[in-house]
């Protein structure tokens, strides 16, 4: 089978295997460590790409995802996670990064074996400490990376379905919100700032200035641009600014604002 076969293969066999987990405890907790993450999501990334690799030609060694290495069993792991894993996580919406895990600062420029000895510069360092056991594990044949594969997939779409299932019960309690209460000024106000002193809120800041801008837009005879995704710093992506702002009768550009 191609790589894009053998990815959908294990999906399906995941879904119908949900309940099904490993039985040496030690691997089971170190998958559900790295699926159930939500600080680092590159390592799931980086488990189906090396499991993929090793199933598409068995002679690789699935330690060695870089073709710097130079030995013989090398491959390419950024090559798997981006011409097949990526186009395989948004089709199924897996919580997995968005972009190749082989990018970040953790795992680019590595012409090492990843053994569990090695130090990777990341976090949280369990993570990367659990995924490089599993690679070894399937290298000492504790473990199949088919296996090692399903029960990756089987975690993030428990991970995944529980998401869904939290939104669609918080829609299902703001409509009833909606129907029953009507906020008054000052309790809206209240939401707000609670928003914007909650953690991990920086998104709202631009949500709300972009909405101001959309109400004004005729007055100011400027409009917001359509917000794009947020996956890394402006300085690294050399994006002008969470929003661009432009006139309305033209796309020139004419202010940027990092809110």
């Amino acid at each position: 089978m191609n790589p894009d076969e053998i990815l959908e293969a294990a999906f399906q066999q995941a879904w119908t295997t949900l309940n099904v987990r490993n039985s040496d405890i030690a691997i089971a907790e170190r998958i559900d460590l790295i699926g159930r993450n939500l600080q680092n999501r590159a390592c799931s990334r980086l488990i189906l790409a090396c499991a993929l690799a090793k199933i598409h030609n068995p002679r690789v060694d699935i330690r060695k995802p870089y073709t710097q290495i130079g030995d013989a069993d090398t491959f390419s792991g950024r090559t798997y996670d981006e011409g097949y894993i990526t186009k395989f996580i948004s089709e199924h919406q897996l919580p997995c990064n968005s972009t190749t895990a082989f990018l970040t600062p953790a795992l680019r420029n590595i012409n090492q074996v990843l053994t569990p000895t090695r130090n990777l510069v990341g976090r949280p360092r369990e993570v990367y400490r659990a995924a490089l056991e599993l690679l070894s594990d399937v290298y000492t044949e504790k473990l199949s990376a088919a296996d090692l594969m399903l029960a990756t997939l089987r975690i993030l779409i428990i991970v995944r379905d529980e998401k869904q299932a939290r939104i669609d019960s918080l829609l299902a309690g703001l409509q009833l919100s909606i129907e029953d209460v009507s906020l008054s000024a000052e309790e809206i106000m209240i939401l707000i700032q609670q928003h914007l002193a909650t953690k991990g809120a920086s998104r709202l800041p631009v949500l709300i200035i972009a909405a101001l801008y959309q109400v004004a837009s005729i007055h100011l005879g400027e409009q917001a641009l359509a917000l794009e995704s947020h996956n890394a710093a402006d300085k690294q992506t050399e994006a002008l600014g969470d929003i661009q702002i432009t006139l309305l009768d033209n796309h020139k550009m004419i202010v940027t604002t990092q809110a």
